[in-house]
């Protein structure tokens, strides 16, 4: 009885693999063995960095709004704090936004945080 090679799943598994790495250069997009592992890197590289980008943008919001603030007069801390205890439940996204686009509605948000500053 003649030897089982299950060639063709194994080809098929190749290709797809290959396929993966088209958009590489050299040998990491033609050959399976370095495309393989240019693969497992790339797609260590992106969930890591998935979740990095959350954390820069973040910490880019807070810079702008910062900014703002002090601009005004004010730290964020104080002012988060304040608009804490007003009860305006907004993200941070959304008050870097208000911060460079939109300043009359931000002075708005700034005063109301002033106020609610200066009574306690």
């Amino acid at each position: 009885m003649a030897r089982a090679t299950n060639s063709a799943q194994s080809r098929k598994r190749r290709k797809r693999l290959l396929r993966c790495a088209r958009g590489f250069r050299g040998r990491r997009s033609k050959l399976f063995r370095y495309a393989k592992d240019a693969l497992y890197k790339a797609r260590y590289w992106s969930y890591r960095d998935r979740k990095n980008k959350k954390r820069e943008f973040r910490a880019l919001w807070i810079q702008r709004i910062n900014v703002a603030c002090r601009n005004r007069g004010m730290t964020y801390s104080r002012f988060m704090e304040a608009l804490k205890k007003s009860g305006v439940l907004m993200n941070r996204k959304m008050l870097a936004e208000l911060a460079v686009r939109s300043r009359e509605e931000f002075d708005r948000l700034f005063e109301l945080a002033r106020n609610i500053n200066s009574t306690n």
